[in-house]
């Protein structure tokens, strides 16, 4: 397995201090905003400079993501129970994963939205074709799609949706999480194991429940998860890709942050053999 960080940093002295660390890649998360729709042109527009600093330390990208945005949306007429795409939305997609083409970046991560007025049938139906959509454009690019399990504007996130959606998209991986199936009450664990074989991506970050309500997010290592069982079911199931770190709390920043950073680095290196 290989161990790398999200930052949402670009240039080459970001890259080197990551390098620094000793991690293996980096990860760019490029999500919805709905302040800035246009903050993704931020990214796609330094591609080619991104590119050049990650090569001038030699440093990969392992994944490139977008979160939250809305894939699917109800039809324009009066009470409509149809649904339609959000054409501008998977334009968005597709240009990103001809930037993650462009860096040698195998993994495109994105989830797809439900909408409430409409059938199960149909959102399953219209989920299907937008997964199958973005895998050919991908497939002839060298890009794999995964869904993320997080809960924002996404419903495909563990049972049923998983069942009903990955049987009949074969080609669809997972980018897991456990602190989503946390903070759901969950069992991940069982997750891992039944579903393990279908993740193409990993995400390390920690999560921390106090009265059965979410405290923070702390460093993957000084949290709640059980990561000892977590990485066994990971080698029981033959997992042999990308693990990346996620800093996502309020409290650990600045340089405590940092310190937290390195404590998760080298707390999950005990677990990579």
């Amino acid at each position: 397995m290989k161990l790398g960080i999200i930052t949402q940093k670009y240039t080459a002295d970001e890259f080197q201090n990551i390098k620094n660390k000793g991690l293996d890649f980096v990860e760019f998360c490029i999500n919805y905003n709905s302040d800035n729709p246009n903050s993704h042109m931020n990214f796609l527009n330094k591609i080619d400079e991104i590119k050049q600093n990650l090569d001038s330390v030699n440093l990969p990208i392992a994944s490139i993501g977008r979160w939250g945005g809305f894939k699917i949306m109800k039809g324009n007429s009066t009470n409509s129970t149809t649904l339609e795409f959000n054409l501008e939305e998977i334009e968005i997609d597709k240009m990103l994963i001809n930037a993650a083409a462009k860096c040698n970046c195998p993994i495109y991560v994105t989830g797809c939205n439900y909408i409430e007025e409409s059938s199960l049938f149909d959102n399953y139906k219209n989920t299907i074709y937008y997964f199958k959509d973005l895998i050919d454009y991908g497939k002839a690019k060298n890009v794999k799609i995964a869904v993320y399990n997080c809960r924002w504007n996404n419903y495909i996130t563990s049972e049923p949706a998983w069942s009903a959606i990955l049987s009949n998209v074969k080609e669809l991986y997972i980018k897991y999480d456990p602190s989503h199936c946390i903070y759901n009450n969950g069992d991940y664990l069982h997750e891992i194991a039944k579903w393990g074989k279908r993740f193409a991506h990993v995400h390390l970050k920690g999560s921390l429940s106090v009265d059965g309500k979410r405290f923070d997010d702390p460093p993957a290592g000084l949290d709640q998860t059980n990561w000892s069982k977590f990485f066994a079911i990971l080698y029981s199931i033959g997992y042999n890709g990308t693990l990346s770190i996620e800093p996502h709390s309020e409290i650990w920043q600045g340089e405590l942050g940092e310190k937290g950073i390195k404590y998760t680095i080298d707390y999950m290196k005990n677990f990579i053999l």
